[in-house]
């Protein structure tokens, strides 16, 4: 076991301790693995696995189930974008298609440099304030697609 797998196995096993069924701490392992990892590589569900007694299996079941881990590497700034109902009622298909021209990706892609990674999310819970973007995690609400040009300068470190 490399450093990094023992540092996180230690980690893990602190959450693990916070629960009476180790399957409990299937979520906030995997977030621990994701935060060391940047993503969900095979040798981090090992891990989570190990740790937890499982196989990596059941905790790539769960992680694929939410959107919040990532199964594929993703650029260092991450734009999601809600296209649930209430959003896509208030133009969330042209905020997207906004962050598609400004940033030269398609949803589900990373940019060449591996700044932007662009994605849609079903809901982001923010039904009264559509539409809803994330932005490295944190949410920006009432967005159209003029807001876009700005957002993506603030990506670019402008």
């Amino acid at each position: 076991m490399s450093a990094q797998e023992s540092s996180l196995h230690d980690e893990i096993q602190k959450v693990r301790a916070l629960y009476p069924d180790p399957r409990s701490a299937t979520l906030p392992a995997l977030r621990l693995a994701q935060q060391r990892y940047g993503w969900l590589p095979p040798e981090a569900f090992r891990a989570v696995a190990e740790a937890l007694e499982e196989t990596p299996a059941y905790c790539m079941a769960v992680a694929s189930f939410y959107d919040m881990y990532h199964l594929e590497p993703v650029g260092r700034h991450l734009v999601e974008v809600c296209t649930n109902v209430s959003c896509a009622l208030v133009g969330a298909q042209q905020v997207l298609e906004a962050f598609e021209s400004e940033l030269g990706v398609r949803a589900g892609e990373t940019s060449e440099d591996g700044e932007v990674t662009l994605r849609t999310i079903e809901c982001a819970g923010g039904c009264g304030w559509g539409t809803v973007v994330a932005v490295d995690h944190r949410y920006r609400e009432r967005l159209t697609a003029a807001d876009v040009p700005a957002i993506a300068e603030e990506l670019r470190g402008g």
